[in-house]
């Protein structure tokens, strides 16, 4: 079958967007629609004196101004957060209140302070450069290392400190053990560099509220029109019920998109207080000051190992940044988002992780691509090659002597974690093949006669995609020859529309130009798990799944009544086009000819199936990547060479949208290695480089071709369809195949830890301090 599961069918969807047919929240025009800008914070840290909106509000044009102190006179609280967690010794954790707009105090560049509303975007512009907002500065703290320090500011004066959570995982008691017992201990220490989302969409939101029904309509880009609806609810203090989320075309989630943010609950507050339509869309330079930011983590790691190269234990100690305030996920992160990964794909009995969870004056840290598990796999390693080097072994064969095998899967002894089917082995001998690992030393050689310096670096990731939780799907089919199917996740730019499409084809034998995708309306469906943590394909697929047979159990009751069969006797089959028969038989009826008939009957009245799917176990994608680079000794300029990735994914469903996920997301990964680092002033708290003009942003001509295989030799077993999330799986690997790799080509050189990004510049003063 053409169009079925396995197939590396084109994405169906392209057509409409390379058209140009794409809708974006932006594009977005209601009738009386007013347009909202923020005037944000210009200090890190700073007491707001006084705030003088008069003249502006005098402005043609000019609707309304809201403050913080209105929004809280009014009844409006603050942003709904993750806040669960407890300190390592049981007390409460220290959870920040996010402000809707700042009340008092400012606490990061970008912080929003007014909204201003108007008929037009410029008139709002123009009103903003009345306003008059006195600030009294204070001293500010950037830096996440130094965030504990003594002198450094505090952000919240009635926590006392600068830590959100000081949380563990692990015993302490048996790392020390470990360590006291261990022939070998290596360590490294880490920066885990913060960055910017940058998704090619801009955040955007349009609130229209009706005043008759009390009632919103919300547009806004999401991954997840369900979970929006909810933290909107919660920040705005409505029952989800007056909220209908509308989420269209995304252009690019990485996890940003997921969350809530102050400006779409003013906007929705705004339209409600002038029941009319309020639209708000970021500019790039707002994005770099309000956009989430990923990652940010300060790290000191070891891995206690026998002589003989057994690793024994590890222990992790981070201090992580939340930024300025709890984002949505941002204490989730750095914390139970990699619990337990710092093991790896390692026989490792003992694992000991802290993680200290700071406030800076920075722009808050969320779920960036791979959220947490990227930040794992680059400790562990780059924990196992400082291991090989101190033992004077092959990078490939310590992995190897240490990899889970096949037969001690799901023994889950100590701090192993509970894989269903991996073989690491065969897939780290299928990507040496393919990068011509074994001859390398040959390779290197003849970049010498080129004044090059040559390394090659291996990464082997795992990922625990998210386990536990719901999506819903119903699928409708219509007389007139149609299949439409509800889904309860939401696409930003993965394939969504042609991976369901390929499943619904396969189960039901449909023609694929005759089935429709629909997702991002909150009211299509009860609830919905959105898209995040590589889960949307088997939990997307499991409720599709599930409709279809409910759809598939009324189907067989009309046919049996038309066909004058028990319902013992009638089957669908695929075999011959979608039909109903009896077993044994030439007797049957099409799949639309039963829908026809439930239309017409007034128990039915349409042939559909609604489902709630519940899954429970996460899915482990795992994969060897290697990268060889060169770095010309003159210049430091490193360039990618090659790069070679053998994923384990279980049954892959369409191995072109699979090539594209992991496209992407190495070339985050690489990018982060490369050159992506938002940098602050440190005494003034200023973003240095929020600009395309500044950011280092990965480009298409840094990158060779990717050499790509899968390794399909075992299916996942929690799962109907047997296949592993992909989505996030080149972003947890990449980044640690590339510094890897420019270690190895450095080798003959003496310096301290390279953090990242490694730039030319940080390669030519290490060639050169040592000459």
């Amino acid at each position: 079958m053409k169009f079925a599961v396995g197939q590396p069918v084109t994405r169906i969807e392209d057509t409409r967007l390379i058209k140009g047919e794409g809708k974006f929240t932006d594009d977005l025009k209601l009738p009386n629609m007013a347009n909202g800008v923020f005037l944000r914070s210009p200090y890190a840290h700073a007491n707001i004196l006084s705030i003088d909106i008069d003249e502006a509000l005098k402005m043609s044009g000019v609707i309304d101004i809201f403050t913080g102190d209105r929004l809280k006179q009014e009844g409006l609280g603050h942003m709904s957060v993750i806040d669960f967690l407890e300190n390592k010794d049981g007390t409460p954790m220290n959870a920040s209140k996010r402000p809707i707009l700042a009340i008092g105090k400012v606490r990061h560049v970008g912080d929003p302070v007014v909204f201003i509303v108007a008929e037009t975007i410029n008139q709002a512009l123009d009103a903003s450069e009345l306003v008059e907002i006195s600030y009294e500065e204070l001293p500010c703290v950037t830096d996440t290392a130094k965030a504990l320090n003594k002198e450094s500011p505090i952000l919240f004066e009635e926590f006392g400190t600068n830590s959100a959570v000081d949380w563990e995982f692990g015993s302490e008691k048996e790392w020390q053990d470990v360590e006291e017992k261990a022939d070998i201990v290596s360590k490294v220490d880490l920066i885990n560099n913060r960055i910017v989302v940058n998704p090619i969409e801009p955040r955007s939101a349009t609130s229209d509220f009706n005043k008759e029904k009390d009632s919103f309509t919300v547009y806004v880009e999401s991954q997840g029109a369900h979970a929006m609806r909810e933290r909107l609810a919660g920040s705005l203090g409505v029952e989800e019920k007056k909220i209908k989320v509308v989420t269209n075309d995304v252009g690019g989630g990485f996890g940003l998109k997921m969350m809530c943010f102050p400006e779409y609950v003013a906007t929705m507050f705004a339209s409600r207080a002038l029941n009319r339509p309020v639209k708000w869309t970021s500019t790039r330079s707002e994005a770099f000051l309000s956009d989430s930011h990923g990652r940010d983590h300060v790290t000191e790691a070891s891995i206690a190992m026998d002589k003989e190269g057994n690793f024994l234990g590890v222990k992790v100690d981070t201090i992580a940044a939340v930024g300025a305030y709890l984002s949505q996920y941002g204490i989730f992160i750095p914390t139970l988002a990699g619990a337990g990964m710092h093991v790896g794909v390692y026989k490792i009995p003992v694992l000991y992780n802290k993680a200290n969870v700071v406030y800076t004056n920075t722009v808050p840290v969320d779920a960036y691509r791979g959220a947490g598990r990227p930040e794992a796999s680059y400790v562990i390693e780059r924990l196992v090659d400082k291991a090989a080097y101190d033992l004077g072994l092959d990078p490939i064969e310590l992995r190897v002597k240490n990899f889970v095998q096949p037969d001690e899967l799901g023994k889950h002894e100590g701090a192993i974690l509970p894989l269903d089917s991996c073989d690491f082995q065969r897939t780290t001998e299928m990507s040496l093949i393919s990068s011509s690992y074994s001859d390398f030393l040959e390779r290197r050689e003849k970049s010498k006669l080129e004044n090059k310096l040559k390394g090659i670096g291996i990464s082997y990731y795992i990922e625990r995609t998210q386990g536990e939780g719901a999506d819903n799907s119903r699928v409708v089919i219509s007389s007139e020859g149609s299949v439409k199917v509800y889904a309860g996740t939401q696409s930003t730019g993965q394939g969504h529309e042609t991976a369901w499409t390929q499943i619904v084809v396969e189960k039901l034998g449909v023609n694929p130009e005759d089935v429709s995708i629909h997702f991002g309306n909150s009211d299509d469906l009860p609830a919905g798990g959105g898209t995040g943590g590589s889960k949307s394909l088997y939990m997307a697929a499991g409720a599709i799944n599930d409709a279809s047979d409910v759809m598939l159990k009324k189907g067989i009751e009309i046919a049996a009544n038309e066909l004058e069969a028990s319902l013992d006797d009638i089957e669908y089959t695929t075999d011959s086009g979608p039909l109903f028969q009896v077993k044994g038989t030439n007797r049957n009826i099409d799949l639309y000819s039963v829908a026809r008939l439930a239309e017409g009957q007034a128990n039915t009245q349409i042939l559909d199936g609604e489902s709630t799917y519940e899954h429970k176990d996460p899915t482990f994608p795992n994969g060897c990547h290697i990268c060889e680079i060169s770095i010309d000794k003159k210049t430091g300029r490193i360039e990618i060479d090659n790069y070679s990735a053998t994923d384990d994914f279980g049954k892959i469903i369409n191995p072109l949208l699979v090539a594209g996920q992991v496209h992407g997301g190495i070339v985050q990964g690489l990018g982060q290695a490369m050159g992506e680092h938002a940098i602050y002033e440190e005494e003034t708290g200023q973003l240095i480089n929020g600009s395309y003009m500044d950011y280092h942003m990965p480009r298409a001509d840094e990158f060779p071709e990717f050499d790509l295989e899968f390794n399909q030799d075992a299916e996942c077993t929690t799962n109907v369809l047997g296949a592993k999330g992909c989505g996030e799986a080149g972003t947890v690997a990449s980044t640690t195949a590339y510094v890897n790799a420019i270690y190895d080509a450095l080798s003959d050189y003496n310096f301290d830890e390279l953090d990242m990004p490694i730039t030319p510049m940080k390669i030519w003063k290490i060639i050169n301090k040592s000459n």
